[in-house]
Protein backbone atom coordinates (compact mmCIF):
# COMPACT_ATOMS: atom_id res chain seq x y z
CA UNK A 1 0.00 0.00 0.00
CA UNK A 2 1.19 3.45 -0.72
CA UNK A 3 1.95 6.30 1.69
CA UNK A 4 3.58 3.50 4.29
CA UNK A 5 6.73 4.06 4.04
CA UNK A 6 7.25 5.48 7.43
CA UNK A 7 5.24 2.60 9.52
CA UNK A 8 8.06 -0.11 9.59
CA UNK A 9 6.67 -3.77 9.30
CA UNK A 10 6.56 -5.77 12.28
CA UNK A 11 6.66 -9.20 11.14
CA UNK A 12 9.71 -10.40 13.10
CA UNK A 13 10.64 -9.65 17.15
CA UNK A 14 14.07 -11.47 18.87
CA UNK A 15 15.18 -10.87 22.15
CA UNK A 16 15.56 -12.38 25.50
CA UNK A 17 12.42 -12.96 28.11
CA UNK A 18 11.25 -12.59 31.38
CA UNK A 19 8.73 -14.81 32.68
CA UNK A 20 5.39 -13.03 34.42
CA UNK A 21 2.93 -15.72 35.93
CA UNK A 22 -0.70 -15.61 36.83
CA UNK A 23 -3.88 -15.55 35.67
CA UNK A 24 -6.23 -12.39 34.81
CA UNK A 25 -3.17 -9.98 35.81
CA UNK A 26 -5.10 -6.61 34.81
CA UNK A 27 -4.03 -3.51 33.61
CA UNK A 28 -3.92 -1.72 37.25
CA UNK A 29 -1.66 -4.00 38.61
CA UNK A 30 0.59 -3.16 35.12
CA UNK A 31 0.33 0.71 35.55
CA UNK A 32 -1.33 1.74 38.65
CA UNK A 33 -3.97 4.29 38.11
CA UNK A 34 -1.70 7.28 39.91
CA UNK A 35 1.47 6.87 37.73
CA UNK A 36 -1.10 7.83 34.70
CA UNK A 37 -1.34 11.41 36.04
CA UNK A 38 1.64 12.20 33.10
CA UNK A 39 1.06 15.08 29.96
CA UNK A 40 3.18 12.44 28.02
CA UNK A 41 4.05 8.92 28.18
CA UNK A 42 7.67 9.54 28.67
CA UNK A 43 9.35 7.79 31.94
CA UNK A 44 6.19 5.21 32.19
CA UNK A 45 8.65 2.68 31.86
CA UNK A 46 9.74 2.81 35.26
CA UNK A 47 6.66 2.29 36.77
CA UNK A 48 5.55 -0.72 34.89
CA UNK A 49 4.04 -3.39 37.90
CA UNK A 50 5.06 -0.82 40.00
CA UNK A 51 3.54 -1.97 43.06
CA UNK A 52 4.26 -5.81 42.44
CA UNK A 53 7.91 -4.89 42.50
CA UNK A 54 8.11 -2.46 44.88
CA UNK A 55 7.12 -2.35 48.61
CA UNK A 56 5.13 0.62 50.77
CA UNK A 57 8.91 2.46 51.21
CA UNK A 58 9.61 1.94 47.45
CA UNK A 59 12.23 -1.02 48.80
CA UNK A 60 12.25 -3.56 45.79
CA UNK A 61 10.41 -6.78 46.16
CA UNK A 62 10.86 -10.16 44.09
CA UNK A 63 9.93 -9.73 40.59
CA UNK A 64 11.06 -11.19 37.40
CA UNK A 65 11.61 -7.52 36.53
CA UNK A 66 13.88 -6.72 39.44
CA UNK A 67 15.89 -9.30 39.00
CA UNK A 68 19.21 -8.27 37.34
CA UNK A 69 19.35 -11.16 34.79
CA UNK A 70 15.76 -9.98 32.96
CA UNK A 71 16.71 -6.25 32.97
CA UNK A 72 17.21 -6.93 29.02
CA UNK A 73 14.76 -8.78 27.99
CA UNK A 74 11.96 -7.85 25.17
CA UNK A 75 10.10 -10.38 24.89
CA UNK A 76 7.61 -11.28 27.78
CA UNK A 77 5.91 -14.20 28.63
CA UNK A 78 2.39 -14.26 30.31
CA UNK A 79 -0.35 -16.51 31.19
CA UNK A 80 -4.09 -16.18 30.81
CA UNK A 81 -6.36 -12.68 30.33
CA UNK A 82 -3.69 -10.62 30.33
CA UNK A 83 -4.43 -7.23 30.21
CA UNK A 84 -7.75 -7.16 31.51
CA UNK A 85 -9.78 -5.26 33.69
CA UNK A 86 -9.57 -1.00 32.17
CA UNK A 87 -9.03 0.08 28.94
CA UNK A 88 -6.09 2.34 30.11
CA UNK A 89 -3.45 2.43 26.89
CA UNK A 90 -1.01 3.33 29.49
CA UNK A 91 -0.01 -0.41 30.27
CA UNK A 92 1.21 -1.67 26.99
CA UNK A 93 2.89 2.36 26.91
CA UNK A 94 4.29 1.45 30.37
CA UNK A 95 5.93 -1.94 28.94
CA UNK A 96 7.00 -0.82 26.10
CA UNK A 97 8.87 1.87 27.58
CA UNK A 98 10.73 -0.91 29.86
CA UNK A 99 12.03 -2.44 26.77
CA UNK A 100 9.35 -5.21 25.70
CA UNK A 101 8.75 -5.60 22.35
CA UNK A 102 6.25 -8.37 22.21
CA UNK A 103 4.43 -10.84 24.20
CA UNK A 104 3.82 -14.30 24.13
CA UNK A 105 0.26 -16.22 26.40
CA UNK A 106 -2.30 -18.18 26.83
CA UNK A 107 -4.86 -14.86 25.46
CA UNK A 108 -4.67 -11.44 26.28
CA UNK A 109 -7.69 -9.18 27.15
CA UNK A 110 -8.97 -7.40 23.70
CA UNK A 111 -8.80 -3.83 24.25
CA UNK A 112 -5.14 -5.07 25.63
CA UNK A 113 -3.99 -6.88 22.42
CA UNK A 114 -5.45 -3.11 20.77
CA UNK A 115 -3.95 -1.04 22.33
CA UNK A 116 -0.68 -3.19 21.90
CA UNK A 117 -1.66 -3.61 18.16
CA UNK A 118 -1.39 0.38 18.10
CA UNK A 119 2.22 -0.12 19.34
CA UNK A 120 3.65 -2.40 17.44
CA UNK A 121 3.93 -5.31 19.64
CA UNK A 122 2.71 -8.47 18.84
CA UNK A 123 0.60 -10.75 21.12
CA UNK A 124 0.86 -14.03 20.03
CA UNK A 125 -1.27 -16.64 22.08
CA UNK A 126 -0.44 -20.30 22.96
CA UNK A 127 -1.66 -23.38 24.82
CA UNK A 128 -0.70 -23.74 28.59
CA UNK A 129 1.80 -26.39 28.40
CA UNK A 130 3.32 -24.09 25.58
CA UNK A 131 3.35 -21.07 27.87
CA UNK A 132 4.40 -22.78 30.84
CA UNK A 133 7.19 -24.79 28.76
CA UNK A 134 8.49 -21.14 27.88
CA UNK A 135 8.47 -19.71 30.88
CA UNK A 136 10.52 -22.49 32.32
CA UNK A 137 12.39 -22.53 29.51
CA UNK A 138 13.19 -18.56 29.98
CA UNK A 139 14.19 -19.41 33.73
CA UNK A 140 16.80 -21.53 33.17
CA UNK A 141 18.41 -19.60 29.93
CA UNK A 142 17.78 -15.75 31.21
CA UNK A 143 20.45 -15.13 28.22
CA UNK A 144 18.73 -17.34 25.71
CA UNK A 145 16.84 -16.03 22.51
CA UNK A 146 13.47 -15.39 21.64
CA UNK A 147 12.20 -15.47 18.45
CA UNK A 148 8.40 -14.46 17.52
CA UNK A 149 7.86 -15.41 13.72
CA UNK A 150 4.79 -12.97 13.33
CA UNK A 151 3.95 -13.87 9.11
CA UNK A 152 4.38 -17.63 10.54
CA UNK A 153 2.96 -18.11 13.57
CA UNK A 154 5.81 -19.28 15.39
CA UNK A 155 8.06 -18.79 18.38
CA UNK A 156 11.58 -20.59 18.06
CA UNK A 157 13.71 -21.01 21.47
CA UNK A 158 16.89 -22.91 21.90
CA UNK A 159 16.10 -26.24 20.22
CA UNK A 160 12.01 -25.84 20.13
CA UNK A 161 9.89 -24.40 17.72
CA UNK A 162 6.60 -24.30 18.72
CA UNK A 163 2.92 -22.89 17.13
CA UNK A 164 1.50 -19.88 17.90
CA UNK A 165 -1.43 -17.78 16.77
CA UNK A 166 -1.35 -14.45 15.71
CA UNK A 167 -4.90 -12.72 15.40
CA UNK A 168 -5.59 -12.74 11.34
CA UNK A 169 -5.90 -8.90 11.30
CA UNK A 170 -3.29 -7.93 13.65
CA UNK A 171 -0.58 -10.17 12.06
CA UNK A 172 -1.51 -8.57 8.63
CA UNK A 173 -1.73 -5.24 10.30
CA UNK A 174 1.80 -5.59 11.17
CA UNK A 175 3.19 -7.26 8.74
CA UNK A 176 1.96 -5.07 6.10
CA UNK A 177 2.73 -2.19 8.25
CA UNK A 178 -0.42 -0.09 8.59
CA UNK A 179 -0.41 -0.75 12.14
CA UNK A 180 0.03 2.62 13.22
CA UNK A 181 -3.30 4.20 11.97
CA UNK A 182 -2.51 7.53 12.69
CA UNK A 183 0.83 7.60 11.13
CA UNK A 184 -0.47 5.60 7.91
CA UNK A 185 -3.27 9.10 8.18
CA UNK A 186 -0.79 11.55 8.25
CA UNK A 187 1.23 9.42 5.47
CA UNK A 188 -1.75 9.96 3.02
CA UNK A 189 -3.13 13.39 3.94
CA UNK A 190 -2.16 14.54 0.38
CA UNK A 191 -3.94 11.85 -1.08
CA UNK A 192 -7.29 12.55 1.77
CA UNK A 193 -7.04 16.35 0.37
CA UNK A 194 -7.03 15.57 -3.00
CA UNK A 195 -10.06 13.56 -2.53
CA UNK A 196 -11.94 16.10 -0.18
CA UNK A 197 -10.99 18.53 -3.16
CA UNK A 198 -13.34 16.56 -5.47
CA UNK A 199 -16.26 16.43 -3.45
CA UNK A 200 -18.69 19.11 -3.72
CA UNK A 201 -19.96 18.64 -0.27
CA UNK A 202 -16.85 19.50 1.39
CA UNK A 203 -15.15 22.80 2.14
CA UNK A 204 -11.32 22.88 2.94
CA UNK A 205 -9.72 25.74 4.94
CA UNK A 206 -6.68 26.76 3.18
Amino acid sequence: MSGTDDIPTVDYVSGTGVPIRGNDIDTDQIIPARFMKVVTFDGLGQFAFFDQRFDDDDSPKDHPMNEEQFKDASVMVVNSNFGCGSSREHAPQALMRWGIDALVGESFAEIFAGNCLALGIPTVTADSETVTALQEWVDENPDGTIDVDVEAETVTYGDTTVDVTVDDAQRRALVDGVWDTTALMKSNAQAVREKAQSLPYVTLDE
